[in-house]
């Protein structure tokens, strides 16, 4: 057992190095307006630009990891995301910078299925939801990386550096990803049967008809995008010109974040390793407390308090580890040879939706402040954050609707005692 937790700590370590790079931005977004003479739907087309290759990207590498194991992918992303976020280091052009942007999304997207068919073979029973949250929770200790030590470095070393040092970092990891991760206990590298059209079009198919797999997607939907949106975009700007908090605590409530996906990941995995059946119930119950907490600060009169932000940064940040349910229906869901394109699936879901909010921000923001200006205000970022219904709408609409296909399907007492006996 001491083998599989080796293995798993590699490969957590190359998903937060993934996370830091995809949320480096995050603090860095006025800095690159003025670095770029950018708007704000044109900065914002950084982050739509990573979340588009990554979306679209879940899918191809979900059936690579299916054909080729998850070392042989994991180890790709994390030589791409090097060379990506050097790149991005050098850019002094938009067009420049934005190739780079994509190539991190793309090494991103091969990081994070990589990480959960890992844990899928290593570990067994009730543990994988478990250890399954506890990754996606671990793994954000790169969002707080790129939150206040980048704040730092950006102010002290100057884009550059603080890119290029980023960048050195990931070289350690990928070493270390080649000498120890193994695809199994049994094999280092496992390979699948050749992708044909006929074996994608029949794996997916059988993936996507199962409503678990579609009440996970809209699971993965419906508790992402809030926290997605703020941590690598536009959380920052809307607290600094929207709350007029400064650049110290507006870095300090993006970290709080991330410290409540950490809190709550480790104990959103233990009970839904023993409630199974209560699933759907604790993303409903999540996604209403973040639609009640951001009403109550865009209606507050002026800036809100203080004390509202930080409940704030904890509700969204629970929707993080709550997002990972979507994959443990995956796994219920779905046989061992198909896990990997299932969880594909649903891992789109959650960056389409906070790629739609990423862009739909920027509009509404550009229409209320025409030009290239960045001198908005609490009024505009009150507008642009009221895009988010629109999506709770549908999403929680989707999650009832296919709970009740899924509860329909599902025997209670066998998926229960299932739960308990592999535990």
């Amino acid at each position: 057992m001491s083998r599989a937790w080796t293995v798993w700590g590699v490969a957590l370590m190359a998903y937060l190095l993934a996370i830091f790079h995809r949320s480096s931005l995050a603090v860095a977004g006025l800095a690159a307006a003025d670095r770029f003479h950018i708007s704000a739907a044109q900065l914002a087309t950084f982050t739509t630009l990573q979340l588009l290759v990554y979306a679209g990207m879940q899918i191809p590498v979900g059936l690579l990891v299916d054909r080729f194991g998850p070392r042989t992918v994991i180890l790709t992303g994390a030589i791409v995301l090097t060379l990506a976020q050097s790149g991005f280091a050098l850019a002094d052009s938009y067009g420049a910078a934005l190739l780079a942007r994509f190539f991190v999304g793309m090494g991103d997207a091969m990081t994070w299925i990589c990480l959960l068919r890992l844990v899928a073979s290593w570990f067994r029973g009730r543990r994988i939801p478990f250890v399954t949250a506890l990754s996606g929770t671990l793994g954000q200790l790169g969002a707080i990386a790129a939150a206040a030590p980048m704040t730092w470095a950006l102010g002290h070393l100057g884009w550059t550096d603080a890119y290029l040092v980023a960048a050195g970092v990931s070289v350690v990891v990928t070493v270390a990803v080649a000498v120890v991760v193994h695809d199994t206990p049994d094999d280092r590298v496992v390979r699948g049967p050749r992708l044909t059209f006929s074996a994608i079009r029949e794996s997916l198919g059988a993936s996507w008809q199962h409503p678990g797999t579609r009440l996970g997607f809209w699971m993965h939907f419906v508790t992402q995008f809030s926290a997605t949106a703020m941590t690598l975009l536009w959380g920052f700007p809307f607290l600094v010109r929207g709350e007029h908090l400064s650049a110290g605590r507006a870095s300090l409530l993006l970290s709080l974040v991330v410290v409540a996906v950490m809190y709550s990941g480790p104990t959103i995995g233990w009970l839904i390793g023993r409630h199974p059946w209560h699933r759907s119930t604790a993303v409903l119950a999540i996604v209403w407390a973040m639609v009640i907490t951001w009403t109550a600060v865009l209606a507050w009169p002026g800036s809100a308090p203080f004390w509202l932000l930080v409940v704030l940064t904890q509700v969204i940040g629970i929707g993080g580890p709550a997002s990972m349910i979507g994959f443990d229906l995956a796994r219920t869901s779905n046989p061992a040879e198909r896990l990997a394109s299932a969880n594909g699936i649903i891992n789109q879901a959650g960056f389409s939706a906070s790629l739609v909010l990423v862009v739909a921000i920027g509009l509404i923001l550009d229409w209320r402040t025409p030009g290239a200006s960045t001198s908005y205000d609490a009024s505009d970022f009150r507008w642009a954050m009221c895009a988010q219904y629109p999506l709770w709408a549908l999403g929680l609409l989707q999650v009832w609707r296919y709970r009740l296909r899924t509860r329909a399907v599902v025997n209670r007492a066998e998926l229960t005692a299932s739960a308990r006996a592999e535990g």
